[in-house]
């Protein structure tokens, strides 16, 4: 399977759609805003995704952000780890996490959780975050120890995710909790019916061309409310048919011109979708994630297309970029990846090895 003209002008506008191509963000929260979330259990990669999209932003300025408590972490779709603006989780937790919740109740019976166990970890955190404060991961599962409540195995992980899901505790740092409604200045208030329009009308605006498939596998929930969210701000975005296969997008997109991207593993650009062959344009997934692990590596992007993995090292000296094409690039091609390897290493703001 080749990268056809189909292939490739659904990648081209998608590069676009997903403010890679054109970057114009005007800061960390704009990017991410745009995006409506963004996966984010890869803490450094998904700054890079966060930075990528925004002209000018460095590593500083992303975690500034976070610090500021404009930008958090936390469990809303598919029990994943994504990073939202602050003031979105409260309801996008309200619309899934009953859901996601129920799929995990067989796994906490495996591991011996239940609801008394839940209750008395939510009561150690509000206890010992109270008033702002804030713990390290490790902290937090000490806490939870000194008083009886064992973290052994997998358990503490899944009272961490408890917390977040359930909207009570939420991760401000690459590894510090604290309670959301305390870190939240001032969050947004949505009922269902405006909370499925709202993920709707941005996914379409931040993805498309993209299908309620797409829609239904980012968020977790069910055709049945994805069709109906979708049937909510439909006229807002114009079809195109590609394959045979019919896409909603923002009206007046336009297709990326050629361009070298070098992505995080983890970034929406493959991940952002259910059916993620037209980027691969007939690559195994495997090549991306040796072992179907889940482990993304990070991409080379040319021209829409994935050619390549790449992976850094940092260094006291500065950072070394190592890539592994899966052919010979062009020399424009190599060229493009020399100059996507220093802007890396300028928004690392170290010397690029």
């Amino acid at each position: 399977m080749t990268f056809t003209p189909a292939r490739r002008r659904l990648t081209a506008l998608r590069l676009t759609a997903l403010g890679i191509a054109r970057p114009s963000a005007s800061s960390p929260v704009a990017a991410v805003r745009h995006l409506l979330a963004l996966q984010g259990q890869d803490y450094a990669g998904a700054l890079w995704s966060i930075a990528l999209r925004t002209p000018g932003a460095t590593v500083a300025v992303v975690e500034a952000a976070q610090a500021a408590g404009d930008l958090v972490r936390s469990w809303p779709f598919r029990s994943t780890l994504h990073v939202v603006e602050a003031a979105d989780l409260g309801w996008m937790l309200a619309l899934t996490a009953d859901r996601e919740l129920a799929k995990t109740a067989g796994r906490h019976r495996q591991l011996d959780l239940d609801a008394a166990d839940f209750d008395r970890a939510e009561r150690i955190a509000r206890e010992r975050l109270h008033g702002g404060g804030r713990l390290e991961r490790r902290e937090l599962l000490n806490a939870f120890e000194e008083e009886g409540l064992s973290v052994a195995g997998q358990r503490g992980a899944h009272l961490l995710v408890r917390l977040a899901q359930s909207g009570v505790a939420v991760l401000c740092g690459q590894n510090t909790w604290t309670l959301l409604d305390d870190h939240v200045r001032d969050p947004r208030h949505l009922d269902r019916d405006a909370a499925l329009a709202e993920i709707a009308r941005r996914f379409l605006t931040a993805r498309g061309p993209a299908t309620d498939r797409d829609l239904a596998w980012w968020t977790g929930l069910t055709l049945t409310d994805v069709r109906a969210a979708i049937a909510r701000v439909d006229d807002e975005f114009d079809r195109v048919e590609i394959d045979g296969v019919t896409y909603r997008m923002r009206p007046g997109l336009e297709e990326a011109t050629a361009g070298i991207h070098l992505l995080p593993g983890f970034d929406e650009y493959l991940l952002g979708y259910a059916d993620r062959s037209a980027p691969l344009a007939g690559r195994p997934l495997t090549d991306v994630v040796p072992g179907g692990n889940g482990m993304f590596l990070a991409t080379i992007v040319v021209d829409g297309q994935i050619v390549g993995t790449w992976r850094r090292t940092v260094t006291p000296k500065g950072v070394a970029l190592t890539t592994d094409p899966w052919h010979v690039l062009s020399s424009p091609a190599q060229r493009g990846v020399d100059r996507a390897a220093r802007e890396y290493a300028d928004y690392l703001g170290v010397p690029l090895l």
